[in-house]
């Protein structure tokens, strides 16, 4: 299958899934996750309208950003955990960072910001629901102290949370989104936190049900690592 091919199957898939959640499929939004594909299946997904790709290592991001600068209007997302001796790659090459996850990565990601960029960089803000040890992502506790941390900084835009789910379980991923969705209301709600990132080529339809507006999707576009 062609991704071309894969990416209407994605489109499908979210918009029977808005439809059974009674939301607008045009309120979800796809980052083609792009991480240790080459230039040419990027190439092969702009092609077919594909316009959002996510990248979870800054060097890999940086790398695809000058073989592809070409293609003017790609919008690149930063989709991995992101080290503060970094920042500054992600501040100057992408449009959207999803995984802020301390008050110091949000400090650093605003002075790189404020240099590299002239207007503010997107970010949301990466909550473990789950509790994980393994996984990057403030705690539910922190989230205050992570969004004061963005709002101190001019060059940064509060955009919304991310989460990861455990992996596995259907009813598992059901309930961190759900969480999730539930943290959101408790900091201000969709108005002061319009971005739900969550979901992925395995879940994405209980991340819509749930209210996700960004699906984070990579085997089901460009295959199989």
């Amino acid at each position: 299958m062609t991704v071309a091919a894969r990416l209407d199957e994605v489109h499908a898939r979210i918009a029977r899934a808005a439809r059974t959640a009674g939301r607008d499929t045009s309120r979800v939004k796809v980052v083609a996750v792009s991480k240790t594909k080459a230039p040419e299946a990027i190439r092969e997904a702009y092609a077919a309208g594909q316009r959002r790709f996510g990248e979870s290592y800054a060097q890999e991001l940086a790398a695809k950003a000058r073989a592809l600068a070409d293609l003017r209007d790609i919008e690149w997302h930063f989709v991995g955990h992101l080290q503060t001796n970094k920042a500054k790659v992600a501040a100057e090459l992408a449009s959207v960072v999803h995984t802020v996850d301390s008050a110091a990565l949000a400090r650093q990601l605003g002075k790189r910001a404020a240099k590299e960029r002239a207007t503010p960089l997107a970010v949301l803000v990466e909550v473990n629901v789950g509790g994980e040890p393994q996984k990057a992502g403030a705690a539910a506790s922190e989230i205050d102290e992570v969004i004061a941390a963005v709002r101190e900084q001019p060059s940064l835009a509060l955009q919304g949370l991310m989460t990861v789910p455990p992996a596995g379980s259907l009813d598992g991923a059901r309930r961190v989104f759900e969480t999730l969705a539930t943290l959101r209301n408790l900091h201000g709600g969709a108005t002061v936190l319009p971005e739900l990132s969550m979901g992925m080529s395995e879940d994405l339809e209980v991340a819509v049900a749930a209210g996700a507006t960004y699906v984070r999707v990579g085997t089901a576009i460009f295959g199989a690592r």
